[in-house]
């Protein structure tokens, strides 16, 4: 994995994306609101996964989207399974026990180089938070729809995307990714605050200028649900269920159908 040096701002680095990609377009991996709320000028929406990681809601959201200085939220980050393993983690059992790496599910998209470095700025400030960039292979998913075939120009691969936007037969595909990594001032560094029970009190209460937590929470399930991956990861489930239980039926209600009133909002806006 490449990643960017520490910049002081929590963005990426130009220098590393343009050595990453030296055609001058750009993939990047969403793991979180990417999935439902994705990138401006994207060509190519491919599902599948980076290996090597794990998926918490261990970042504090604190300025930005769902969650206020005064009442801050948690939003995602991918943890290296390496630094995940020293961690004390009571879900730790629902991960990949047979191999040595753990996998996180999510959506790619291509960028094309008209438009790669002004998509590059607005993740930039999109994830300011405490985020910085990285580079990984990802792994798309095998399809056996009917299929119509592309090239990236980055990869040199042939492509080919079945009628559900995944796609067969095809090498991975290296990809940028925003990860706030455990030294970023906002990771959950106090074991106590990352336990499930209290990670889901804290996202039942919070709201920030993008929304409540808990429809980022809902939101989140839903897409992996759209994915075809709804089922694959338990920390992902049961968060929802603990979120679920500390709010008042009517209250999950509104959540469940703002949440899927914002995903339908952002995929027509993205048509």
């Amino acid at each position: 994995m490449v990643s960017s040096e520490p910049n002081g701002n929590g963005v990426s680095s130009e220098a590393n994306w343009r050595q990453n990609f030296p055609q001058g377009d750009l993939w990047v991996f969403g793991y979180g609101s990417l999935i439902w709320k994705p990138p401006p000028h994207y060509d190519q929406r491919i599902p599948g996964y980076i290996n090597g990681y794990v998926r918490r809601f261990w970042q504090v959201c604190l300025t930005d989207h769902r969650g206020t200085p005064q009442n801050p939220g948690r939003v995602l980050t991918v943890i290296d399974r390496e630094f995940w393993e020293t961690l004390d983690d009571p879900l730790s059992h629902h991960e990949t026990s047979t191999t040595d790496t753990a996998t996180v599910w999510g959506a790619a998209y291509h960028i094309p180089a008209s438009h790669a470095n002004e998509v590059r700025e607005y993740l930039d400030d999109r994830e300011i938070d405490g985020y910085t960039d990285h580079y990984t292979p990802f792994h798309p998913v095998v399809g056996s729809s009917s299929t119509s075939t592309s090239t990236s120009t980055s990869t040199s691969t042939s492509i080919t995307i079945t009628s559900k936007g995944a796609i067969a037969d095809s090498s991975p595909i290296s990809c940028m990714v925003y990860i706030g990594q455990p030294t970023n001032p906002q990771f959950l560094r106090d074991p106590t605050q990352r336990e499930q029970q209290a990670v889901a009190e804290v996202i039942s209460r919070s709201e920030g200028a993008s929304g409540k937590n808990a429809e980022y929470l809902f939101m989140l399930e839903k897409a992996l649900t759209g994915l075809g991956f709804g089922d694959a990861e338990m920390h992902v489930v049961d968060l929802v269920r603990r979120v679920k239980a500390l709010q008042r039926e009517e209250d999950v209600q509104r959540e469940e159908a703002d949440a899927q009133r914002e995903m339908e909002r952002a995929w027509r806006g993205a048509e």
